[in-house]
Parts: C-alpha cells; sequence; structure tokens
C-alpha cells in the first residue's frame, strides 16, 4: 500500500503549478469584472446579471462535460478549455481597452469563461486519482484548494485591483497569459484512456449520484448553500463601495482576508477531520457559516466585515475539501467525471437564481439584507439535513 507520507508524483506538482498559474489570473479577473460593471451601471440587478452568467454553465454544460470527462482525455480537455478561456479574456481585454466594455460584453464574456471552466474543473477532479494514490487523495486534495485559494483568492484579487487602478484592462490581459500558460503546462500531463460509450454515460453518474444517500443529501444541501451564496454575495461589491466605502484597492484586500481563512481552512482541515470526524466537522462548518454571513450583513465597517469573510472562507474551504474527498472515496474512477458533473449539477445549478434573486433582494430591501436571508436559509437547510450528515456507514 503507497505510504501516506510519501511525496506526491511529478505529475502532481505539474497540475498543482497549472492550477497556481490559472487562478492567479482569474483571481485578478473575479476582483476586476465587477469593479468594471460599477463603473457603467449601479443597478444591483444589472451587477448581479453578469454574475449569473459565469454559473449558468454549471445548469446547462454540467452533465455534458462530465460525460466528456470519462469518454476523452481529461488532460487534453483541461487544456483545450484553458486555450479557449485565454482567447476569451483577451478578446475582452483588447476590447475593454479600446472602451467597447459594457454589461452585454461582460455578461458574454462571463458566460463563455464560465462554459470553459466547466469543463476543465469536472476533469480536473475526475484526473486527480488518475494521478495520486488513494491513501495520498486527502494531501493532494488539500493542496490543490491551498493552492487555488492562495493564489485565486488571497493574491489575484488584490493584485487585479491594482491593475484595475492602472488601466481596466490590465486584469483581464493578465488572465488571458495565466490561461495560456496553465494550458502549455496541463498539457504536459500523461493522457487518460477515455471510455467509447455515447449518450447512456451522460445520464449513468445522475443515477448513481441519487442513489448514495450521503452523496445525494451533500449534493442538495450544497446547492442550498451556493443558491443563497450567491444571494449574498452578488452585491457584495456595492455592499463595499457603497456602505463600507473602501476604494477599489480596499475592494480587493476585503476579498483577499477572505482567501486567508480559505488557505488556513486549507491547512488544518486534516487534523480537524481526524481529531471529530468528517461529517461533526462538515456540520460545524456549516453552522459556522450561516453565522458569518449573518455577522457579514450586520458589518458596520471595514475590520469587521473582512474578519467575518475571513471565517465564512475558512469554514467553506473545510466543506470543500472534505466533501471532494468523500466523492473520490465511494465513486468509482470510471464513473467519477459523470458523478462530479452531476454533483455539481445539483450543487451550482442554483446559483444563477440565487445571483438574480440577490440582485432583487438588495434592490428592494437593501445591500445588508441579502446576507441576513441567505444565513436564515442556510440555517433552516442544515436542521433538516443534520439527521442524515450524522448517520454513520450510510450510502
Amino acid at each position: 500500500m503507497p505510504r501516506t507520507d510519501a511525496k506526491l508524483p511529478p505529475a502532481y506538482r505539474r497540475l498543482w503549478w497549472a492550477s497556481g498559474i490559472d487562478n492567479l489570473g482569474t483571481g485578478a479577473f473575479t476582483a476586476a469584472v465587477p469593479l468594471l460593471t460599477v463603473t457603467v451601471t449601479r443597478d444591483p440587478r444589472l451587477v448581479a446579471l453578469v454574475s449569473a452568467a459565469a454559473y449558468l454553465p454549471w445548469l446547462l454544460v454540467a452533465l455534458p462535460a462530465g460525460a466528456l470527462a470519462d469518454r476523452h482525455d481529461r488532460a487534453g480537455l483541461m487544456w483545450r478549455a484553458q486555450a479557449v478561456q485565454a482567447a476569451l479574456a483577451g478578446t475582452a481585454a483588447v476590447l475593454t481597452a479600446c472602451g467597447a466594455a459594457g454589461v452585454p460584453l461582460l455578461a458574454v464574456t462571463a458566460f463563455g469563461l464560465g462554459a470553459a471552466d466547466v469543463v476543465f474543473g469536472t476533469a480536473a477532479q475526475a484526473i486527480l486519482p488518475d494521478l495520486v494514490a488513494k491513501p495520498m487523495l486527502p494531501r493532494a486534495n488539500g493542496g490543490q484548494q491551498a493552492i487555488t485559494t492562495i493564489t485565486g483568492q488571497f493574491a489575484g484579487p488584490p493584485l487585479g485591483s491594482l491593475l484595475f487602478g492602472v488601466t481596466a484592462a490590465l486584469p483581464f490581459g493578465l488572465d488571458a497569459v495565466s490561461f495560456a500558460v496553465s494550458a502549455a503546462v496541463v498539457a504536459t500531463l500523461p493522457r487518460t484512456a477515455g471510455s467509447l460509450r455515447t449518450r447512456p454515460v451522460v445520464r449513468d453518474g445522475l443515477a448513481w449520484l441519487l442513489r448514495h444517500r450521503l452523496l445525494r443529501t451533500l449534493a442538495l444541501l450544497l446547492g442550498v448553500n451556493t443558491f443563497c451564496g450567491q444571494l449574498a454575495n452578488a452585491t457584495l461589491v456595492l455592499l463595499v463601495t457603497q456602505l463600507v466605502h473602501p476604494d477599489a484597492r480596499g475592494y480587493g484586500l476585503l476579498l483577499a482576508g477572505a482567501a486567508l481563512g480559505s488557505v488556513l481552512g486549507g491547512l488544518v482541515n486534516a487534523r480537524v477531520v481526524a481529531a471529530v470526524g468528517s461529517r461533526p466537522a462538515l456540520v460545524t462548518a456549516l453552522a459556522v457559516n450561516a453565522g458569518a454571513f449573518a455577522g457579514i450583513g450586520l458589518s458596520r465597517d471595514a475590520v469587521m466585515l473582512g474578519a467575518f469573510l475571513a471565517v465564512n472562507g475558512f469554514v467553506t474551504t473545510l466543506w470543500n475539501v472534505v466533501t471532494v474527498g468523500l466523492r473520490q472515496q465511494f465513486v468509482p474512477s470510471a464513473l467519477l467525471g459523470r458523478v462530479t458533473s452531476a454533483y455539481r449539477l445539483l450543487g451550482w445549478g442554483l446559483i444563477p437564481a440565487g445571483t438574480l434573486a440577490g440582485g432583487l433582494v438588495a434592490h428592494e430591501l437593501g445591500l445588508r439584507a441579502p446576507y441576513l436571508v441567505a444565513a436564515a436559509i442556510r440555517g433552516i437547510a442544515l436542521a433538516v439535513a443534520l439527521p442524515v450528515l450524522l448517520r454513520p456507514h450510510q450510502n
């Protein structure tokens, strides 16, 4: 049996570097898009519309992406998806530099990047057990989560805010370059054999997931949580810039505060799970998350807001690492791409609806209301799911 303290293989390290490079540019882009959007419009509904466009592909593309990940070479799918993203981000950079950016351009770009990211993300989670022995998967997942958080949330957003302050096109250009470099690294990963089956593969993953009580519950609970997360976060840029009042650089620093909590979560999650068990860790993470959302909505200054964002980042990362590990543990390798896509369809499919709902709630009830509403819904969902989450040895 492979030792859990052995070094992770070179192929994994290349994937790790590719993830870091990719997410540095994506983090810069993530900070720049809402900042550019609020220079075009202050309507919370339009701000939310741009955010919703980025997540709509999880509803429309998730199941086909899972079939592709199980049918074709996963590394090949990943670098081709990133090549498409590089072209889209580069086009957005040029149009922004020319002063042609507006809500339609931002929405279309966000949708295109999101669709390619569905393919990339599904294949990336499915390829990991092909590169790393099962006993080493917790370390590998923690490493992936840590580098993704450090670059995509901790380093990228402040860099994107800083570059945006120089000129609006720079963060988009950085994103295009990061996609291209990451694609070149991913192209060196070992090829994986795919299945030649056709239409039945799309529904097999969903059918398997619906039969597994624990993973089915986690997927549905994730759906509620991501709906609430986007309901709250869709207008965060307005909450920060209009009520807390930092400049563009301060907005990026607040996002970095959330990332700091995420990094800490990725580093200590193994110890937390070893101490209390995976399911109690999940329950605790969900309960603290609901409280953090309420705290964000009630925050009156940047320090308090940043602290609650950090707490939210910590428990969200803990949840993500544990649930990804459970999927990789229970799901057969030949089905992992399809089950992952089905899980994400159930878990992320409501994100566009949550984003639009957040814009409407903020417009009607004020910019603090989305976080308070989301906290209440998350608390109710946790109470409903609690018996399943704490029941031992179930499929």
